[in-house]
């Protein structure tokens, strides 16, 4: 028998020895105790979503309760549509903005005839006309004519009197080139404060007045702007001034955001918590403001394109003897909104609007009258890829102009027209460049 079973042994005295090695049939209680706890957990699961089945079936009947209260809400508006009201009210918001952007022509016609006003004014008619033809007709095509309107208006609004010699310094409308960084140093507070803004005074007949403004209370609010009188001093981080622009952080007129600039020694800034502009003059402490319509704020339509810099909703800037402001409204769609000021009167002369939607952007800065719209490209590069030109009212989408910084985030870019550098703080760090056309 055990021959047959091929198991060895040996005959001892009238017994046969066999070793046997059982150990291939022990009880395998490692993977038993692993079913069991998968057993366990699939139980709960089952428990759990039994759990949320019934709580389901309990919230349905609400959920059904609530959607016919809404039906039964919105049942009253419903002659909107089939009586064509709706559709109605859709064309006279249109030839509202027909008549208004009409009168903005007719005005500069009158101030300033030309051949692009002619122009502009016979088109305008055109398009009230064809407006009058959709009443008639009842045949809508609302986003052609929305278009129509857009790029209308922005020409309309580079028809308006800009002075002469602001477009005579301007020979060459677009930049060719961005220099490697010509200064790189470290703000002078703290490395901690990584939003803010710096450069120096835009006003071509200024004195060589360099400033420094860190956001110092959360990345989000300030009150103060340091000044400089020389380069050298800046660069020493001596004999600098704290000019205070608020009593507070917290204070109405206190600095919100990373958009400020300095113009003719006098700041201008998004105001603490309110879509409004602030100016505040250096020498006579005089603080202005200005409602900023429609203006999305609190992170509503911040430069976001690589990751959120929080508080960019406003973005200040200064070119040859103009101030701008770019952001963005709901009635653009979150793109971007471009409205030239006037520094001395604090209101808004031109505003054009782009196709560019702001979240796309990580920073902009104006140069001779042109948008220009950088995006991250790495830790180290970042590009500009985008120009508006308020001139001429024109998109240019092909731009490919890159340049070194030293950090991931950048909180503010402007330009100097006095210099013709741009100055980025990148940020805690403080970057130049030259530009070129």
């Amino acid at each position: 028998v055990l021959s047959k079973l091929l198991v060895p042994g040996q005959q001892k005295t009238d017994s046969c020895l066999c070793k046997i090695n059982s150990s291939i049939w022990t009880f395998p209680a490692v993977q038993f105790m692993e079913v069991t706890r998968q057993v366990q957990i699939c139980e709960d699961n089952l428990n759990e979503f039994e759990e949320k089945v019934r709580n389901t079936n309990a919230e349905l009947p609400m959920m059904e309760a609530t959607l016919q209260n809404i039906s039964a809400s919105l049942k009253t508006f419903g002659y909107l549509h089939t009586s064509g009201l709706y559709s109605a009210l859709h064309l006279r918001q249109l030839n509202q903005e027909l008549e208004d952007i009409h009168q903005s022509v007719n005005e500069t016609h009158m101030q300033n005839p030309n051949k692009e006003t002619h122009n502009l004014l016979s088109e305008l008619n055109k398009a009230k006309n064809d407006v009058q033809r959709m009443y008639k007709d009842d045949f809508f095509n609302l986003e052609t004519m929305k278009k129509r309107l857009h790029d209308l208006n922005n020409r309309a609004q580079s028809c308006k009197t800009i002075p002469n010699d602001f477009r005579s310094t301007c020979h060459q409308r677009i930049m060719t080139r961005i220099s490697s960084p010509s200064i790189t140093k470290l703000n002078s507070i703290s490395k901690s404060y990584i939003s803010g803004a710096w450069g120096r005074d835009a006003q071509l007949s200024s004195k060589k007045h360099y400033w420094e403004h860190c956001l110092v209370s959360g990345h989000k609010h300030g009150n103060t702007i340091r000044m400089y009188n020389s380069y050298e001093d800046f660069m020493a981080n001596r004999n600098y001034k704290d000019e205070q622009i608020a009593s507070s952080y917290s204070d109405k007129n206190a600095v919100q955001g990373s958009g400020t600039i300095l113009y003719d020694n006098t700041v201008f800034y998004q105001c603490y918590s309110t879509a409004e502009i602030c100016s505040f003059n250096i020498t006579t402490k005089v603080t202005k403001r200005m409602k900023l319509d429609g203006a999305g704020i609190d992170n509503k339509f911040p430069f976001c394109y690589y990751s959120c810099r929080d508080w960019t909703d406003i973005d200040l800037e200064a070119d040859q003897d103009a101030v701008w402001v770019i952001y963005a409204t709901e009635e653009n769609h979150g793109n971007i909104v471009v409205s030239r000021l006037d520094p001395l009167a604090l209101n808004i002369t031109h505003t054009w609007k782009t196709q560019l939607f702001k979240r796309s952007v990580t920073s902009t800065f104006m140069m001779c009258g042109v948008l220009y719209a950088t995006r991250f490209v790495n830790t180290y590069q970042e590009e500009v890829f985008y120009a508006f030109d308020t001139t001429t009212g024109q998109e240019i989408n092909t731009l490919s102009l890159p340049f070194e910084k030293v950090s991931a985030g950048i909180a503010n870019l402007n330009y100097n027209p006095v210099d013709g550098k741009l100055y980025l703080y990148n940020d805690a760090y403080l970057l130049a460049y030259d530009t070129f056309f």
